[in-house]
């Protein structure tokens, strides 16, 4: 297996506690997710209505769809309750310093 190639996309001072920051990698938009004391990264679409989650609401490790209320596990992407059955894409994430870096 290759190794991972990570991408610096933000500084963590630009996700405050409990918010979130769209960063476009490779053509992908990508959401930065800072819960639960950690930075997450998910790709920035609901995978039951194709809308952004950008606008969603995190608790807590996930985050609900704006469009029908589905919400994803941050760390896993796994849904967590109808109307998504399927997974959103999830991104490794590792801090250096102060900058937030993810693998894509």
């Amino acid at each position: 297996m290759s190794e991972q190639i990570f991408i610096a996309v933000a500084k963590v001072e630009e996700v405050a506690p409990d918010t979130v920051k769209v960063v476009e990698v490779g053509g992908r938009s990508i959401l930065l997710c800072n819960t639960k004391d950690r930075i997450f990264a998910v790709e920035n679409q609901c995978s039951h209505a194709e809308e952004p989650l950008a606008c969603g609401r995190i608790r807590n490790g996930w985050i609900a769809c704006p469009a029908h209320g589905a919400r994803f596990d941050l760390e896993t992407g796994e849904a967590m309750n109808p109307p998504a059955k399927d997974p959103i894409v999830v991104f490794p994430v590792r801090l250096t310093g102060e900058t937030i870096e993810i693998a894509v």
